[in-house]
């Protein structure tokens, strides 16, 4: 007895080791600072920045895609599928615990080895009911280390979750924007069809009185075709705008409602962050993580099968001949062993799985690494994007107003007889193209505003996934999925 209870507790001491390298977080050469800042930037990651843009169709339409979108509804069941996987493997850590029962009717040979013995009541019946038992004591680790990778695995596609809350947003925002630059440069293109139109009508009039010439005419058809091919581009690209808005909104493709006007939209802030804040804040970071912590583990699965696997195993019930016997004291049968698995030739095998499993660690945290330096790229590219595109903006807008005043001068020197209608033409077709251009400009420059609220991640992905609807992972903690075996 005394020995039985000092080999058990070396069996349990043993089970407090677990091969394999345990995770530490990679050195990650993090920037002190982003390498372009707006001074006057504040800390909105953290808020439902779309509202900014005061738009309250916009944010209804966010949050149907939240409740709605396909893609975030097959992130939420692959959560499920890697709860199962968890659930699964540390259910080795438990012994394993069932039944068996059998009836029958046998009669065993008098003629086949090995001898048959005494056949008196042969053929006869045979039946038995059995509990049966099997546990592998965790000595070296197997079965923690592939917990911790399945655990790695939930949390993994949790952020895999998150990254598709955080991309639908940020579409579904680009997409508004991007249908409401097609809805304005349309606005230009017709209001400058009509203008040629009118023009066109008179020169014909005085064409026919001999008043201009064909040339003038010509020219001014010509502008009013060029504006109406505009006109039958934008015709084509809004319902495809449209359609592609629907299916982020996990509809059939059809029309979108309407809020502010491309230039009614209010510009967001900037949101201030430290380059550090990215390694929690971003979830496919976390996401990259998760996997290189999944990785690691399976180093330590892969190392634990050089070492013997040691379990217990038991079975007690009844075994008879004679149903009304079956349960009779006579008829009990039990058996309790502790096998001993361990490997002596495996021609390099094993060593092969452990070579696998650390170039698979090696690969992620290398990826882990890339992964974060594009994220330092997006924000700084979105950042020097916004700023630079504001000022851009800025000189379009002084632009416009030029061109307009240069425009109703040139009409003024025309009715007035100093300049041909050929200086009209220029006026109106720079001013055409500057409207269009200043026009598509203003939509980078709130698509940048939204690409640098996506690069920063915050705690607004929290706020977007509280309007889903699905709280995954206070479901997922309540079962005790989340917590560490």
């Amino acid at each position: 007895m005394k020995k039985a209870i000092i080999l058990l507790v070396v069996v349990l001491l043993l089970g407090g080791c677990a091969v394999g390298p345990d995770y530490k977080r990679p050195s990650i050469d993090i920037p002190q600072s982003f390498r372009f800042e707006d001074k006057e930037a504040k800390t909105l990651a953290n808020t439902a920045w779309w509202q900014q843009f005061a738009d309250p169709v916009l944010n209804e339409l966010i949050q149907i895609a939240l409740k709605e979108n396909k893609d975030l509804k097959i992130a939420v069941v692959r959560i499920g599928q890697f709860v199962g996987r968890y659930v699964t493997t540390r259910a080795a850590f438990f012994p394993q615990i069932g039944a068996s029962a059998s009836g029958g009717y046998q009669r065993i040979t008098e003629t086949g080895l090995p001898p048959s013995g005494d056949l008196r009541g042969n053929p006869n019946d045979v039946w038995g009911i059995f509990l049966n038992g099997n546990w592998e004591i965790d000595i070296w680790g197997k079965i923690r280390r592939a917990t911790e990778a399945a655990r790695a695995g939930i949390l993994s596609s949790e952020e895999g979750r998150r990254t598709v809350i955080l991309s639908l947003v940020a579409a579904v925002a680009s997409a508004y924007i991007d249908l409401r630059d097609a809805d304005r440069e349309m606005e230009i293109s017709r209001k400058t069809a009509e203008a040629y139109k009118e023009s066109l009508r008179i020169f014909e009039l005085r064409f026919k009185e001999g008043f201009s010439s064909s040339i003038e005419v010509n020219m001014i058809k010509a502008e009013y075709e060029q504006a109406l091919s505009r006109i039958s581009f934008y015709g084509k690209a809004i319902p495809q705008l449209e359609n592609a808005l629907s299916i982020l909104l996990g509809r059939n493709p059809g029309p979108i409602p309407r809020g502010r006007t491309l230039d009614d939209l209010a510009l967001p802030i900037v949101p201030a962050g430290l380059p550090s804040d990215l390694l929690e804040q971003r979830p496919d970071i976390r996401r990259a993580e998760q996997d290189l912590i999944a990785a690691n583990a399976q180093i330590g699965v892969a190392k634990s099968f050089y070492y013997p696997a040691i379990s217990l195993t038991a079975a007690f019930g009844f075994s008879s001949t004679d149903l009304s016997k079956l349960f009779r004291k006579e008829s009990q049968a039990w058996s309790f062993a502790a096998p001993i698995i361990a490997p002596i030739f495996t021609a390099g095998a094993i060593r092969g799985q452990v070579k696998s499993a650390e170039a698979v660690q090696k690969e992620l945290v290398i990826r882990y690494q890339q992964v974060i330096q594009i994220a330092f790229g997006e924000v700084n590219d979105s950042l020097v994007d916004q700023k630079q595109t504001k000022e851009q903006l800025e000189a379009l807008g002084r632009q416009v107003l030029a061109l307009k005043e240069y425009a109703r001068l040139a009409q003024v020197r025309f009715d007035e007889g100093y300049t041909s209608y050929l200086e009209v033409l220029d006026a109106n077709r720079s001013l055409f193209n500057a409207e269009l251009i200043q026009a598509q400009t203003k939509s980078v420059l709130f698509r940048s505003f939204v690409n640098l609220y996506k690069a920063m991640g915050g705690g607004w992905v929290t706020e977007a996934d509280k309007m889903t609807g699905q709280d995954i992972a206070k479901e997922s903690s309540t079962k005790g999925y989340l917590l560490p075996p």
